[in-house]
Formats: structure tokens, C-alpha cells, sequence
């Protein structure tokens, strides 16, 4: 009876050490920065996302769930390196708009907000015409306030339909830019007939709602075939180009195939 109490005083300790040590954890974690291309179904470069990469010191070479190192950090940190992002960004404006190429940033409901009232970020993106932002709606840190009251709005795509808690409601309550479908949903209705048939009258729905729908994770010749079938704008995913630093950039084939 005294063992189990006292291991029932002991619980609570427990629990606050290991939310201690995760916190730890995530704080240490370090940031690398890459991109993926995103392909319109012509072959011609539509732009770029920018992808975070997160490691621990400890194990360099390997990357973890940057969902859940963005879920474990702060407002603050989350802000900060979108200030980072679009540093980096900015050091190859020249590029994007030679080639009329857009550049999108992954943010949350929380993080659209704050950017609402820092006059600094918001003046540095005024003059960063290319950039995009891609909402990731996650319940943990939704947006607390109608889209209609986000500045520049229409700059907004809506990222991973069919993954989390991005549904039909999400797309019809905003004219989002573009709509991405997620790889997930994507592999889940290729695998038979009426799922095919069902894709591409998503797709045409979604058109309606939005100036396009990209395709994402694309992999195998066939993906891409059934993609550029559909109505889809633009895909992109491992068949198309895998992750690149950033110092490769300027190498990248402004048509697929080059």
C-alpha cells in the first residue's frame, strides 16, 4: 500500500521531467534549409517550396519530424525563423523575378497571426512579391480568426488536403491561391479505378475554388503521367526532383527534362 502510494506521488515528478527533457530536446535541435521544385504539368518551373530540415547535434545525419519540432517550440521561435526563411529567400530575389518563379514558406494558423501585427516582417514581405505562404492546419495551432482578416491573403495556398485536419470545409470558406493535395490522399485513390476517376474530379472541383491544384509527392513516371491527365496545375515530388541546398538553386532546369 505505501509502495503504491508513494509511487502515485512520484507520477506527476515523472511526467515533469520527461516534458522537461523534451523541451530540452527540441532546443537543441538545429535548422538546415532546402527546397524542392514544383513542376506545372506543362514541364515549365512553377517556383519552389522551402523545406526546414531538423537535427539533433547529437545525431547530425539524422533528420526528425520537423511537424513535431514545430508543435514543440514556441510562438516566438516558430516567427523567427520565418524570418530566417525569407532572409534566405530575399538573397536570390533576383532569381525569382527574372523568372517570374514563386518561393512558398510553411506556416500555422498562429504564425499567419502574428505576422498580422510585426510591422518589420510585414514591410520586408511587401517587397517580396514571389513569396507565398502555405497554411498547415494542425489543431494544435489553428488560426483563431477568420481568413478575411489576414493582410495578403490571397498569397495563402492550402497545404496537405486529405492529411490532418485540412477538409472540404477548408477550401470552400477561402479562394485560396493553390490547393495542395497531399501525397497520402493521392497514392490512397490511384490504387483502383474509381479512386482514379474520383482524383481527377477533385481535382476539377478544387479548381473551381482555388487558381490551381498541385499535386504533391510525386515518385514513379506513372504518378506523373496520371497527374498531367488530370486538370492539376502543377506537381511536385521525388520523379520531379528530390530536396536541394540552397546553393544549387541557380542550377535548377527552369523546364523539366533540361
Amino acid at each position: 500500500m505505501i509502495t503504491k502510494m508513494m509511487l502515485g506521488l512520484m507520477m506527476p515528478s515523472f511526467a515533469v521531467i520527461e516534458r522537461v527533457r523534451a523541451q530540452s530536446y527540441w532546443r537543441q535541435c538545429q535548422r538546415v534549409y532546402r527546397f524542392q521544385p514544383i513542376y506545372r504539368t506543362s514541364g515549365k518551373l512553377l517556383g519552389i517550396e522551402l523545406l526546414t530540415g531538423i537535427f539533433h547535434p547529437s545525431e547530425p545525419q539524422k533528420f526528425v519530424s520537423p511537424e513535431h519540432y514545430f508543435v514543440a517550440i514556441a510562438i516566438g521561435k516558430r516567427v523567427q525563423i520565418v524570418q530566417e526563411q525569407l532572409d534566405l529567400l530575399q538573397q536570390w530575389q533576383s532569381l525569382f523575378i527574372d523568372h517570374s518563379l514563386l518561393a512558398s514558406i510553411n506556416v500555422d494558423g498562429q504564425v499567419l497571426e502574428a505576422l498580422q501585427t510585426d510591422g518589420a516582417l510585414k514591410r520586408q514581405i511587401n517587397t517580396m512579391p514571389y513569396v507565398r505562404f502555405e497554411l498547415v492546419e494542425s489543431a494544435e495551432n489553428a488560426l483563431s480568426i477568420p481568413l478575411s482578416q489576414i493582410e495578403q491573403a490571397d498569397r495563402l495556398w492550402l497545404d496537405d488536403f486529405g492529411q490532418g485536419i485540412a477538409n472540404f470545409s477548408s477550401f470552400t470558406t477561402w479562394h485560396y491561391e493553390y490547393i495542395k493535395i497531399a501525397r497520402d490522399l493521392f497514392i490512397l485513390l490511384r490504387q483502383s479505378e474509381e479512386g482514379s476517376r474520383l482524383f481527377f474530379t477533385l481535382v476539377t472541383l478544387m479548381n473551381r475554388y482555388s487558381k490551381g491544384v498541385i499535386i504533391e509527392g510525386v515518385e514513379t513516371e506513372l504518378e506523373w503521367a496520371m497527374v498531367r491527365n488530370s486538370d492539376a496545375l502543377a506537381a511536385q515530388g521525388y520523379y520531379l526532383s528530390r530536396p536541394k541546398t540552397f546553393d544549387f538553386l541557380d542550377q535548377l532546369p527552369i523546364h523539366f527534362g533540361d
